[in-house]
C-alpha cells in the first residue's frame, strides 16, 4: 500500500489534531465529557463538521482527512475561519455541495 503525502501544512496539521481531541468522542459515556462538555453522539473515529449558513452539523469518519477534496475544505476553512475557536470545524460551503462531495468521498 502507498502513503501518500498530506497537502496538509505542518501548522495546520497540528490545530486540526488539537481541534478533533476537542470534537471527537474517544470511550465518553453517557451524553457529555464531563470534563469538557463535549457531546457523545460522535462515536469514535469520527469529528463534528458546520456546514452552511444555518452551520448544520455533520458527523464524518477521520479517513476524510486524506481525502484531496476534503483537505481543500479544511484549508478553505482555515483562510476564512481560523482554527482557534471551541466550536468544530466550519466549513465555508453550501450544504448541497458538501453533501455531493459527502456522497463522493463514501
Amino acid at each position: 500500500m502507498a502513503i501518500r503525502k498530506s497537502n496538509t501544512s505542518p501548522q495546520t496539521a497540528a490545530a486540526l489534531k488539537q481541534i478533533l481531541k476537542r470534537c471527537s468522542s474517544f470511550g465518553k459515556k453517557n451524553g457529555f465529557d464531563h470534563h469538557q462538555d463535549l457531546p457523545y453522539d460522535v462515536p469514535k473515529g469520527h469529528f463534528a463538521v458546520y456546514v452552511g449558513e444555518n452551520r448544520s452539523r455533520y458527523i464524518v469518519p477521520l479517513s476524510w482527512l486524506d481525502h484531496p477534496e476534503f483537505q481543500n475544505l479544511l484549508q478553505r476553512a482555515e483562510e476564512e475561519y481560523g482554527f482557534k475557536h471551541d466550536m468544530g470545524i466550519t466549513i465555508p460551503c453550501e450544504e448541497v455541495v458538501f453533501r455531493s462531495l459527502a456522497a463522493v468521498i463514501r
